[in-house]
């Protein structure tokens, strides 16, 4: 029997003594944890869909788990609920449809596998007289595409070549971002912004950074292609951009996008549209760099956006990106530095009442001065803004190199 299960628990020994049980059961048991208080709370979409029960173990109960199990018990066709109480029983337990409980100082394994798989069993025989129901692929259905494995749960934006949803990945088990491109082209009408979309998977999928967006899945359903990647329920820089920001934080932001950027350039790719609203914030405060359909392999020398042609967001824009001249992964890294500008003093180093203009002057206009109490600095500032490609950081390890030198205490 192999089941997939997802173990939600404040402290990290509970959880791993409901894992050492499991495991010595079910060699092949799958388990997500989910740490109480400390991981992003489950969305109020969420329904387990992609797991046979969740357990909770707690000890001893508490309001928070007493709410926790109420407001997934009221989630429609949530997956079962075995709650784990590491106390004795109380003397009348209240029931509850979809909830199974366990008590008891230890935690006794023949019970607990007893109840889950009757849990489990529970769980099938329901899923069955739904998916009998005409209307079950309703639920996979995006557009005129059904994706079968993610549970679409509303549509979140649209862009030129695809449409963009928050899903529930049965795979994952987890909401994902689900990126469904407008149609596959045959192979003799290939479009540039469909080898773009293939492209974002294949780079990111390659890596395994913590700074760098979580790919799941990508496939082809009903002539559309799709990814399923990392959610960010917590927004993106931008956002983040909008409160004050202490230079403390601004450098702490800009030493993981600078990771991030090692990453992708260590296998020969460039970003080319690096920008607040392209890098995302996790729940535990680190950021994600996103959004890769402007990238460019470099080691494929493929040019997907076609020779001096213009890409990208000009407030950002490097000097030589902006008059579609040659870039390396200086560009990236002039981009940064506009970012940590913005992140240092609220404002864009360059703007203007057009695009042009925005590009000129990032070409040729003096950076702004620097006001005094950032003065500490201005050196990295003015390394990563310089005009010309041989006056920056020479590569993202070497930044990083200049911001461990710059946080080490004096």
């Amino acid at each position: 029997m192999s089941l997939r299960l997802l173990v939600i628990g404040e402290r990290e020994e509970y959880r791993r003594l409901v894992r050492l049980h499991l495991e010595i059961q079910w060699a092949d048991v799958a388990i997500v944890e989910h740490a109480l208080g400390v991981d992003t709370p489950l969305d109020g979409a969420f329904a387990a869909a992609g797991f046979d029960a969740v357990i909770i173990v707690v000890a001893p109960p508490s309001g928070v788990v007493d709410r926790l199990v109420a407001d997934l018990l009221a989630r429609p066709e949530f997956a079962p609920v075995v709650l784990v109480s590491l106390d004795n029983a109380p003397a009348n337990p209240k029931a509850m449809p979809g909830l199974h409980r366990l008590y008891g100082r230890k935690i006794d394994r023949e019970r607990l596998i007893q109840v889950l798989e009757q849990a489990s069993e529970e769980h099938k025989q329901t899923l069955a007289m739904m998916r009998a129901n005409p209307d079950f692929d309703k639920r996979y259905r995006f557009g005129t595409s059904l994706i079968r494995g993610h549970r679409c749960i509303r549509q979140v934006g649209s862009g030129g070549m695809c449409k963009i949803y928050l899903a529930e990945s049965e795979r994952a088990g987890t909401l994902v971002v689900l990126k469904v491109f407008n149609q596959v082209p045959d192979v003799s009408e290939r479009i540039v912004g469909f080898d773009r979309f293939l492209q974002e998977y294949q780079i990111v999928a390659s890596l395994n950074h913590r700074n760098i967006v979580r790919i799941y899945d990508l496939g082809i359903a009903d002539d559309h292609a799709y990814i399923a990647m990392e959610h960010f329920p917590a927004g993106d820089l931008r956002q983040r951009m909008k409160a004050p920001m202490s230079p403390t934080d601004a450098v702490y932001f800009l030493e993981q996008i600078a990771g991030a950027l090692a990453a992708i350039h260590g296998v020969g790719v460039l970003h080319r549209d690096l920008k607040p609203a392209n890098v995302m914030l996790r729940g535990d405060g680190t950021l994600c760099l996103i959004d890769f359909g402007l990238a460019k392999a470099n080691e494929l020398g493929a040019d997907l956006t076609g020779t001096r042609e213009i890409f990208g967001t000009p407030y950002y824009m490097s000097p030589e990106q902006g008059h579609a001249e040659l870039i390396d992964e200086r560009s990236d890294l002039y981009s940064l530095g506009v970012v940590f500008y913005e992140m240092l003093t609220g404002r864009k180093p360059f703007t203007g009442t057009n695009a042009m203009e925005v590009i000129y002057k990032h070409k040729r206009a003096e950076l702004p001065e620097i006001a005094p109490q950032l003065s500490a600095y201005e050196s990295l500032l003015r390394r990563l803004l310089a005009k010309s490609p041989a006056d920056r950081f020479q590569s993202a390890r070497e930044l990083l190199q200049n911001i461990a030198e710059l946080k080490a205490p004096a």
